[in-house]
């Protein structure tokens, strides 16, 4: 997504009902899929079947919402999609079943327990929030390197403010002070993010 194009999630399910809008189906992918690759991650899938999963579940989202399956007043979007892809686990532990009974393996780690799904869902969104702040911090911001790298380096990746104050020649204060100026610039964006991925 680039800074500035970002859509609610009601503009881009609408988007999705206009045939031939390869534009909306590329902003829902982008949006959805690294959610839903994590949350498959997360689950116990390795990276070759989160992948397929994902692939399979976006696939099969698309179909049913442009039958008219999907309707708002009767769950949120997150919950049809973590259906959508629970199914399709359903489905490969079967396959995977079928092609290694013999040695009684499971290609596919079991899910978490019902109660987890949204959860997983709604932090794997908020990494996948994250990233894009970030990422959009670094391409638009007026911060040098430096002050960027401190950022990261302190409040994004924990590293002890002593290592990094010695490897970047910053003081302590100064990293104090960047962090500062940085946090107040992510939470402007990463509130717009947010507001952009809110079901609504």
């Amino acid at each position: 997504m680039e800074p500035g194009e970002l859509i609610t999630t009601t503009e881009l399910l609408d988007g999705l009902r206009r045939p031939g809008d390869q534009a909306a189906w590329e902003q829902f992918d982008q949006r959805y899929r690294p959610i839903l690759l994590g949350y498959l991650r997360r689950g116990g899938l390795d990276e070759n079947d989160a992948a397929d999963v994902a692939q399979e579940t976006m696939t099969d989202f698309l179909r049913e919402y442009q039958r008219d399956k999907y309707d708002r007043d009767q769950g949120r979007l997150r919950s049809w999609l973590i259906g959508i892809a629970r199914n399709r686990v359903a489905d490969a532990r079967r396959r995977a079943a079928r092609r290694r009974e013999a040695r009684g393996e499971s290609a596919i780690a079991d899910m978490p327990d019902d109660a987890d799904h949204e959860a997983i869902w709604d932090a794997e969104q908020r990494r996948h929030i994250l990233t894009l702040a970030v990422q959009e911090l670094r391409d638009t911001s007026r911060f040098n390197t430096r002050t960027l790298e401190a950022f990261e380096r302190v409040a994004l990746r924990q590293e002890p403010l002593d290592r990094v104050s010695e490897e970047l020649g910053l003081s302590p204060q100064e990293i104090y002070n960047a962090k500062n100026r940085v946090v107040e610039r992510l939470r402007e964006i990463l509130q717009r993010y947010e507001a952009g991925f809110t079901e609504g």
